[in-house]
């Protein structure tokens, strides 16, 4: 039980810091397309999105990070799903019978 509330535990700090550079990077490039057909140009907006803040310019490693990070949420919250029971209940199965008088 212990690891499976230190996985959890993990699993909430790994999704903002990963949700975070998605949005950005989901907004801001459908920002840029709307506007582009808009005959708006706004190079900053692509920088942004490319992962270029003004002085922390991560686009050498932008893509890097974003895949690495979507992993490591994806894998901890299967994880999580799948639970560590040895019998491979799922973690429906087991909520409804826990929630049995």
């Amino acid at each position: 039980m212990r690891q499976r509330y230190l996985s959890r535990r993990i699993h909430r700090a790994l999704v903002p810091l990963g949700a975070i550079p998605l949005l950005i990077t989901a907004l801001s490039g459908s920002l840029y397309g709307l506007l582009l057909a808009n005959n708006v140009d706004v190079g900053w907006l692509l920088r942004i999105h490319t992962g270029n803040f003004g002085i922390l310019n991560l686009q050498p490693y932008y893509s890097a990070i974003i895949g690495l990070l979507t992993l490591i949420i994806a894998i901890s919250g299967i994880s999580l799903l799948r639970g560590n029971r040895p019998n491979g209940a799922s973690s429906a199965k087991a909520m409804a019978e826990a929630s049995r008088p």
